[in-house]
């Protein structure tokens, strides 16, 4: 199982993740951070997610295999 997660006291709320993958990251009204809306990613995320990873300035993101 594959996830990825959102460090909160890195996550600056630039919304880059969400521009790339909007199914797996949000930025909810009024929240300082990010959020992932989805527990497992696919497949088809990975490549996606990896790219938001990669593209995060604060790099809060951490993709998390089990």
């Amino acid at each position: 199982m594959t996830s990825v997660t959102v460090d909160p006291g890195r996550c600056t709320a630039y919304g880059i993740c969400v521009g790339i993958h909007p199914d797996v990251f949000s930025i909810p009204a009024g929240s300082p951070v990010a959020v992932v809306t989805r527990d497992v990613l696919t497949d088809d995320d990975l490549e996606d997610v990896q790219e938001a990873i990669r593209a995060c300035p604060a790099q809060a993101l951490t993709l998390v295999e089990d």
